[in-house]
């Protein structure tokens, strides 16, 4: 072979190695950008997941509390252990053991929560597991149950493309304020029911010997944060002690009245007029109904300005 043909035969070669490695580089690329794309896809499916699990936690939630009252009302005891009775409802769609028949569960359960976000992970090719899921009930503060589900969450592509592996910390806030109060259902044999509802004369209930704000505070049966007095989960289990994160109201002696219970000679801040608590209580308060009577223990009579 002369000079000139293997001069061209090399070019061929080279034209052919080059537009085999072009192919091989756009196939990477083409590739990497399609990884890229789905990784993508499925950070963005991530944050949506985190959002809907914020708002299913927060359904969850307010039903189970919502049962939680149903079932004192209708039992008439309170519930020993409202941490167990989250559990057993939310893990379980069980009620001291019984199956809940209420219809107020479905889809408020851990196994609906998951299979929820299994059925939209679908759509997309991924598959969803949480495992070792921990729920904590609490109160960090006196108007709202922190409710937080922690797990090992693993979310992952179902060609192996991609994979997520995390803590999960799900945390949500609901206020106390839409629920009624378990010691004014289980004390009045459900005949009075007082729906918590925070006071807006905080500090400001009496001065001056005007007790407007006061009167108001106890007629409308709005509730006052008292580090003495018990919390909002505290009352589902008639628990009078104190809370840091406590509330109290007043119990107004003319509704009880009308409901024929029997009338206490004592204070009518609630927790201790429906205990056997009988701390000496003032008669006689200035601009105060007659049958009003508060006692000095725990700063009583300081807070409210009597």
């Amino acid at each position: 072979m002369n000079k000139s043909g293997q001069f061209f035969t090399l070019i061929a070669i080279f034209l052919i190695s080059l537009m085999f490695l072009s192919f091989e580089l756009f196939s990477y690329f083409s590739e990497n950008k399609s990884i890229k794309t789905r990784v993508s896809s499925m950070d963005s499916f991530l944050f949506s997941v985190e959002d809907n699990l914020e708002r299913q936690l927060y359904i969850s939630g307010f039903r189970i509390l919502f049962l939680a009252e149903n079932q004192i009302t209708s039992s008439g005891v309170y519930i020993p252990d409202i941490d167990g009775f989250f559990q057993e409802a939310f893990f379980n769609a069980t009620i001291l053991g019984v199956p809940a028949n209420s219809t107020i569960l479905i889809g408020a359960t851990y196994e609906d929560i998951v299979d929820s976000l299994n059925n939209k992970a679908r759509k997309i090719n991924v598959d969803i597991t949480l495992n070792n899921s921990v729920l904590n009930i609490s109160q960090n503060d006196p108007w709202y149950v922190n409710i937080t589900l922690t797990s090992d969450f693993v979310m992952e592509d179902r060609t192996d493309l991609a994979r997520w592996e995390k803590t999960q910390v799900i945390s949500i806030l609901i206020p106390v304020t839409s629920f009624e109060d378990p010691f004014f259902t289980i004390n009045t044999y459900a005949r009075i029911s007082r729906k918590i509802s925070q006071t807006p004369y905080e500090g400001a209930y009496s001065a001056g010997g005007d007790a407007t704000g006061l009167v108001d505070h106890v007629d409308k049966g709005y509730y006052a944060a008292n580090s003495e007095a018990p919390s909002f989960l505290d009352r589902f289990e008639g628990n009078i002690g104190p809370n840091i994160n406590g509330i109290e109201s007043f119990v107004n002696i003319p509704d009880l009245s009308a409901q024929a219970l029997i009338i206490r000679d004592k204070s009518c801040i609630d927790y201790i007029y429906f205990s056997s608590l009988n701390p000496v209580a003032h008669d006689s308060v200035p601009n105060m109904p007659s049958w009003f009577k508060i006692d000095a223990e725990d700063g009583h009579d300081t807070k409210y300005g009597v």
